[in-house]
């Protein structure tokens, strides 16, 4: 399926892109955590709708979000 003759698999990508872009203008390092987070779960879903499946995109951002939930929600200083 296209929109704008780009298909949703691209569009999926660069929502994943933009969001983790976006993670970086942030101030408040648990606010960028947390939009990192969605940004990496859009690229896991970009991975999956890749065609072979993308398994280094999938493995990375999985890894990073496990570490962004560590980070913001289970280590206490």
């Amino acid at each position: 399926m296209e929109i704008i003759g780009i298909f949703i698999t691209e569009w999926v990508g660069y929502l994943a892109m933009a969001t983790v872009l976006i993670s970086f203008l942030m101030k408040s390092v648990n606010k960028l955590r947390i939009i990192n987070s969605v940004g990496c779960l859009f690229f896991v879903i970009y991975g999956f709708m890749l065609q072979p499946l993308s398994k280094p995109i999938i493995i990375t951002n999985t890894i990073i979000f496990g570490i962004n939930m560590y980070y913001s929600f289970l280590k206490k200083n």
